[in-house]
């Protein structure tokens, strides 16, 4: 039996690289210069290091995407690029809520990432998380997307829905970096690792990341309507799907009992259908209905419970996360 030759990964056998490494080798090259090293600092002692992550780039004029946790401890933001260039940053706003925060340096020659669309996300698809862990820059790791529309509760205490997870390995100084497609599109912003558990990361979704890094860069912050749920996006059964004219809509995890959202009747385990006549395929879509002109005005959830659709007043609050 002939031995097996050890594998290489130098240049003339390039030829040899499994598609796998093939993939991962040339999304890690082609997104090496958008990817980011936050430092924040205090104003007032510019020697000390408050925090670490990683951001990227979305705009050729200095936009940088990046966690809420990664800066909020600081008054001052530097952001290293990976041809060594360094530059102090602005914070245009952050949004605590889902946290994503953005920064912005005063540049040219910046090559920047796309957004993917995380709905069309499948379980098993190739995951690439690019960050900086433990200061050490540029660093890429692979694995897969292991599950969709988990929850994660935020610094706020609001939960954070349509989360992905992924086993691509995560470590402090990761947070705020990109994970990537095997096309080199951002699916999700990194922001959070159990602790004690292997192969437990997750990251905020690419269709909610970039609603609210717009949201920021227009505004400053997200004003949007509050009901006081969490909940997830499914897949329904064939008979449902027949019946409803849909093929996804929103579980109900959680009602906060002080919320609209109970004040208008809702439960757990209740389906969400439409908001105001518009299909809510996710949680990402609620999202973007309860922009600030839902806030204080009667909306209607249609859902489905116990065999039947029944329709619901709700009168969105506004979020002061």
């Amino acid at each position: 039996m002939t031995e097996q030759q050890p594998f290489s990964l130098l240049g003339p056998d390039a030829s040899l690289l499994d598609a796998y490494s093939q993939t991962v080798v040339s999304v890690s090259q082609a997104v090496s210069q958008s990817v980011a090293q936050i430092r924040t600092m205090d104003s007032h002692q510019q020697t000390t290091t408050k925090g670490m992550g990683s951001g990227f780039l979305i705009s050729t004029d200095g936009y940088i995407v990046t966690n809420s946790h990664v800066v909020a401890q600081g008054t001052s933001w530097h952001v290293t690029l990976p041809d060594g260039r360094d530059f102090r940053a602005e914070l245009s706003g952050q949004d605590l809520a889902t946290d994503i925060a953005i920064l912005r340096i005063d540049t040219e020659g910046l090559q920047t990432l796309t957004f993917a669309d995380s709905s069309l996300l499948q379980v098993g698809q190739m995951a690439i998380a690019v960050g900086n862990p433990f200061g050490f820059q540029y660093s890429v790791t692979a694995g897969v997307v292991s599950a969709l529309g988990r929850t994660l509760k935020s610094s706020t205490g609001r939960m954070i829905d349509d989360v992905i997870q992924t086993d691509a390995a995560l470590n402090p100084g990761n947070s705020g970096g990109p994970l990537l497609n095997s096309s080199g599109a951002v699916i999700g912003v990194n922001t959070a690792v159990i602790r004690g558990a292997q192969g437990l990361c997750f990251a905020v979704s690419s269709n909610l990341a970039s609603w609210v890094a717009a949201q920021l860069i227009l505004l400053g912050r997200v004003r949007r309507g509050f009901l006081g749920l969490s909940g997830q996006q499914v897949t329904l059964q064939e008979w449902m799907r027949l019946l409803l004219k849909i093929e996804t809509a929103v579980l109900v995890q959680n009602v906060d009992h002080t919320g609209p959202a109970a004040k208008g009747g809702l439960l757990q385990g209740d389906l969400i259908l439409r908001y105001n006549d518009i299909p809510v395929k996710g949680i990402e879509d609620l999202h973007r209905l309860l922009d600030e002109s839902t806030i204080g005005q009667k909306g209607i959830l249609e859902i489905f419970r116990k065999g039947r659709i029944s329709s619901l007043d709700v009168v969105p609050s506004e979020w002061n996360g």
